[in-house]
C-alpha cells in the first residue's frame, strides 16, 4: 500500500481536506498518514485537532511550531521551528506523496522540508493570486517544490503552466470546499441556534476578518473601520464573529472581537466553529462580511452575497455575488446596504461542483511511481 500523508495546521484548512481524507482512508490501496500541526495544536486558538480525532481519523504525527508571538519576528521563528519538526516527522512516517493545501507558513515549512527529503508533493490551490498578503509569495513557492497541482480553476491552471509547470500535472479539479457543502448534511435555524448558544435576529451578519500582511494600514485599523460599520446596523442584527488565524497581528483583532462583542448584546464569537457550524451559518445568515477566501470560495453556493473587504483576496476570480469594498466604515456600510439588495439566486460558482476530492483521488492514484516525479523539466508556455 502507498502511504499519502496529508498535513494540516488550521480548522478551516482541515475542512477543506476532509473529504480527500476519508477517501483516502476508505481506499483499500493507499494507506492515510496525518501531519497536524499549527493551530491545531494550540489551546489558544481552541486544540482543534481534536476535532480530527472525533471525525475517525488516526493522528501520526503531531508538529509544535507555533510560537505566543506572532509578530513578523515570532511568525519566521516559527517556520524554522516548523521545518525542523517536519524534517523528523517525514523521515519517520516516510511518505510515497506528501499532500499541502494552500498558502500558509506552516504549509511552506512542510514543502520545504518535504523538497530536501525528496518526498513528492501534491499541491491543492495553487496558482491563485491574492495581491494583499504574503500568502501568494509562499503559494507560488509550493508550486515550484511541487509535483502534482491541483487547482481550483482554469485561470490558476493557466499560472502555474506560466510558471514552468508540466502541463499534464496541472489538474483543474475545482475547490475541495464545495464537497462539503454538497456531502454535509447541515443543521437547522434551530439546531445552530443552540449549538452555538445564540438566537438569531430578524437579520443575521456572519464575520469572519483575518489579519492582511502587505497592506500598509494595519490590520487593526481596517478592523476598526469594520467595526465601526457594524455599529450602525441596530440591535435588530445578529453579528456571529469567527477569529482569526495565527497571522501577524491576529491577537489584536481577537482581542478587539473580544471587546465588541461583551458590550453588544447583538453579537457573539467563536474561535472555531468547525467546518459543520460554519457552513450551517453561512446558511442561515443574510450575508458574509470580512476578508476570507471562504467569501468567495464557498459562500457563492449558498446563493448568498459576500462583502469583500480590502486587498486580501485581490486576484481571485469572484461569482456575481461578490461586493469588493476599501476598508472604510462609510464603504462597508454602503456594501452591506447593497447585499441587503443583492439578488443571488442565478449565482454560479466559479470553483467547481463538488467532486474535487474524487478526481484528485483518482489522479492520485492513476500514477504509479511518484518518485519519477522528482525531476521537474521547465516547460515554457507559448503565446
Amino acid at each position: 500500500m502507498r502511504k499519502i500523508c496529508v498535513v494540516t495546521g488550521t480548522r478551516a484548512e482541515y475542512g477543506l481536506l476532509y473529504w480527500l481524507m476519508k477517501e483516502i482512508q476508505m481506499d483499500n490501496e493507499l494507506e492515510l498518514q496525518i501531519i497536524v500541526t499549527g493551530m491545531h495544536l494550540s489551546p489558544e486558538f481552541g486544540l482543534t485537532y481534536q476535532s480530527i480525532l472525533q471525525d475517525g481519523f488516526q493522528i501520526d504525527e503531531k508538529v509544535e511550531m507555533l510560537l505566543s508571538s506572532d509578530s513578523a519576528v515570532g511568525i519566521t521563528k516559527s517556520i524554522g521551528l516548523g521545518t525542523i519538526g517536519f524534517a523528523d516527522a517525514l523521515d519517520k512516517l516516510k511518505p510515497d506523496l506528501l499532500v499541502l493545501l494552500g498558502d500558509r507558513f506552516e504549509i511552506l515549512a512542510a514543502a520545504q522540508a518535504a523538497l530536501v527529503a525528496r518526498i513528492p508533493i501534491a499541491h491543492l490551490a495553487g496558482g491563485d493570486t491574492t495581491e494583499g498578503a504574503i500568502d501568494e509569495s509562499i503559494r507560488h513557492s509550493i508550486t515550484k517544490m511541487s509535483h502534482l497541482h491541483f487547482v481550483t480553476n482554469e485561470i490558476a491552471a493557466y499560472r502555474v503552466r506560466q510558471m514552468g509547470e508540466n502541463p499534464n500535472h496541472v489538474y483543474n479539479v475545482g475547490s475541495p470546499g464545495i464537497d462539503q457543502i454538497k456531502r454535509l448534511s447541515l443543521l437547522s435555524k434551530e439546531e445552530f441556534e443552540k449549538s452555538i448558544e445564540f438566537n438569531l435576529k430578524e437579520k443575521n451578519i456572519l464575520v469572519t476578518f483575518h489579519p492582511v500582511t502587505l497592506d500598509f494600514q494595519s490590520a487593526s485599523d481596517q478592523f476598526k473601520e469594520l467595526l465601526f460599520a457594524l455599529e450602525d446596523l441596530g440591535e435588530d442584527t445578529g453579528i456571529i464573529f469567527t477569529k482569526p488565524n495565527s497571522d501577524t497581528d491576529g491577537r489584536v483583532l481577537i482581542d478587539m472581537i473580544d471587546q465588541y462583542v461583551s458590550s453588544h448584546p447583538n453579537a457573539i464569537s467563536h474561535t472555531s466553529l468547525g467546518q459543520l457550524r460554519y457552513l450551517s451559518a453561512i446558511k442561515h445568515v443574510d450575508m458574509v462580511v470580512g476578508n476570507s477566501s471562504s467569501g468567495l470560495y464557498e459562500v457563492p453556493s449558498f446563493k448568498k452575497p459576500t462583502v469583500n473587504i480590502g486587498d486580501r483576496q485581490k486576484g481571485r476570480i469572484q461569482a456575481s455575488s461578490i461586493l469588493n469594498c476599501n476598508p472604510i466604515s462609510e464603504e462597508i456600510k454602503q456594501a452591506i446596504s447593497l447585499a441587503y439588495k443583492l439578488d443571488c439566486d442565478n449565482t454560479i460558482n466559479p470553483y467547481g461542483n463538488g467532486d474535487s476530492s474524487l478526481k484528485i483521488l483518482s489522479t492520485i492514484k492513476s500514477i504509479n511511481n511518484y518518485k519519477a516525479l522528482l525531476k521537474k523539466h521547465f516547460f515554457k508556455v507559448e503565446n
